[in-house]
């Protein structure tokens, strides 16, 4: 039995329980609850012990190791800055888009109230910033007293901006440095896939406590919740990469969807981008792309570019803000959207990895972690939908690059 199916087994069971227990005013209910209680909060604290050094790790290794593999020629200028504006406007449609769909769920402000007042001590939502104070946060006096007080947008800007200045330093040093971010990486992802084999006992007793104070609200809320990430993510598929890849890329509709479609299937089936990789490399020889560039270009932007955290992330954060009845403000949505497009970056590849990548976009507006437990459990199909759009941002990524450097160029950048 897979991992998903038995976290969604423990969703259903926590669930049921959580009803029964709800309308009953028995003190063995109220006992059941007090005893489950921590223990969800157990399992959304290991989390978040291992995305600070999980998330800095991450970013330092990826955004360095552009640098120590080539330095940031033409291309790999071009892809970042074609990647990031996609994040950015997707992200920012989403934002758009989701808020006033999501204000048709139903979710009764008295019983979200309780839901907020049961969060983990400290991911409690709090009153929102003010601008002014808002770019304070961003920039610290002290990194590591942010880093202790949970606080993830200067922890993600810090670590970018490191990552940066990897590419000045001499490369016996910066070799040295990634090697030990490639390491804290590498061992934070198999501490995470221990913790989220606890993930069925987890969702069980999270969802417990959503049965019990939400009720069958709760349950349509997750219904909606699928429904709607995965239109979105199919919405942005079409109206965003096809377009730009159709226009940018020089190709025919017809064209463009064949040069997408088999590598789609796979990545649809299999909810695993490294899994279309082969069948990416294979469309994009067939469509004329030059075999060294497609086996720099995919590789890099498999890597680095996930097109469906734009819309899966940012969904997720409005969702649980929602589900815990906290209102968010002007810059909360602006630090959402950059909190999703750096974060996008650092999605661990292990199963549940875009769950894990939540936990800092949350905990970057304050909102309680529960959220990514929950939706941990329901994620499968979502994660079908994300996985297909990641593949063909990727996809359109090579298609666009193809036409704006030349195969001479694409040579230039793979040789220095």
């Amino acid at each position: 039995m897979t991992l998903a199916i038995r976290v969604l087994i423990g969703l259903v069971a926590g669930f049921l329980l959580g009803l029964a227990l709800g309308g009953s005013p028995s003190a063995a209910a109220v006992r059941t609850l007090a005893v489950l209680a921590p223990v969800g909060t157990v399992f959304v604290n290991l989390i978040r012990m291992t995305v600070i050094p999980l998330i800095a790790s991450l970013l330092v290794a990826s955004i360095g190791a552009m640098a120590f593999r080539g330095g940031f020629g033409r291309t790999v200028v071009r892809a970042v800055v074609v990647s990031l504006g996609l994040l950015v406007v997707t992200a920012t449609a989403t934002v758009i888009v989701a808020r006033p769909l999501l204000a048709r769920i139903p979710i009764d402000q008295g019983a979200a109230l309780a839901l907020r007042a049961g969060a983990s001590p400290g991911a409690q939502p709090s009153s929102p910033p003010t601008v002014g104070q808002w770019l304070l946060d961003m920039v610290p006096p002290n990194i590591f007293q942010a880093a202790a007080g949970g606080a993830m947008l200067p922890v993600i800007l810090f670590a970018t901006l490191f990552g940066f200045a990897l590419a000045r330093v001499a490369e016996d040093r910066r070799r040295a440095v990634l090697q030990v971010a490639d390491g804290v990486a590498a061992a934070m992802q198999q501490l995470v896939a221990w913790i989220l084999v606890l993930a069925p006992i987890g969702v069980f007793a999270l969802a417990v406590t959503l049965g019990s104070t939400l009720g069958l609200s709760g349950a349509g809320s997750l219904i909606a919740f699928v429904v709607l990430v995965s239109a979105l993510s199919v919405l942005a598929i079409a109206l965003f990469l096809y377009p730009l890849g159709i226009i940018a890329g020089r190709m025919s509709p017809a064209a463009f969807v064949a040069y997408c479609a088999p590598a789609q299937a796979i990545g649809f089936a299999s909810r695993s981008s490294l899994a279309a990789l082969p069948a990416m490399v294979e469309s994009a020889e067939r469509a004329g792309l030059p075999p060294r560039a497609s086996r720099l270009v995919l590789p890099v932007a498999l890597a680095i570019f996930h097109y469906g955290a734009a819309v899966g992330q940012t969904f997720s954060v409005l969702f649980v803000a929602h589900l815990y009845g906290v209102t968010l403000t002007a810059p909360q949505l602006v630090t959402i959207v950059f909190a999703v497009v750096v974060a996008s970056v650092t999605v661990p590849g292990i199963p549940g990895g875009s769950i894990v990548a939540l936990v800092p976009v949350l905990a970057a507006v304050n909102l309680p972690l529960e959220g990514a437990g929950i939706l941990f459990a329901v994620d499968t199909i979502p994660d079908m939908f994300r996985t297909t759009a990641n593949v063909t941002g990727t996809m359109t990524l090579t298609a666009v690059l193809r036409t704006s450097e030349d195969s001479h160029g694409f040579n230039d950048d793979i040789a220095r």
